[in-house]
């Protein structure tokens, strides 16, 4: 069930459009909100592909990655996107006080910053990104989780 794929992003500008090119092929029916978790070290380009993946669905304000409140909400025409950052978190069980059951919507897509840090507490991911830093700049290594992340991953490329 499980398809992946492996990127390069030589320069911001690719991560930037990456994020572009996964809200542009976001599937349009689900029962449930759609997650994408995204690994890597600090500065390896999470918030940046969030920024792209947000201003290509009509965000214009800043987007920066919600470090101290964890999790910031952009209320689109068609779409809720929650952006959470859990670096921050202690314990795993902190991310049951942010209330995620209540954005649990068909209309909402979960982009998390640091999921490992929520242990089991989140839902299982439809798309996986996990960020390296190289060299030759970055990389990402998309897998897609569920059947709907499967075909989300295949109408991104």
């Amino acid at each position: 069930m499980t398809a992946q794929r492996a990127i390069s992003l030589p320069c911001e500008d690719d991560t930037l459009a990456l994020g572009a090119q996964l809200a542009g092929a976001v599937p349009a029916t689900s029962n449930h909100a759609l997650c994408v978790t995204l690994s890597g070290e600090l500065g390896a380009g999470k918030t940046t592909l969030v920024r792209g993946f947000l201003r290509a669905l009509g965000v214009e304000g800043s987007v920066r990655s919600p470090s101290y409140a964890l999790l910031e909400t952009y209320e689109l025409a068609a779409r809720r996107v929650l952006h959470l950052d859990l670096y921050r978190l202690r314990d795993p069980e902190e991310v049951t006080a942010l209330g995620l059951r209540d954005y649990d919507q068909p209309d909402a897509i979960w982009l998390v910053e640091w999921p490992e840090r929520a242990a089991d507490r989140l839902p299982l991911a439809d798309l996986a990104l996990r960020f390296e830093v190289g060299d030759e700049g970055h990389s990402v290594r998309i897998e897609a989780g569920t059947p709907l992340g499967v075909l989300w991953l295949s109408g991104s490329f």
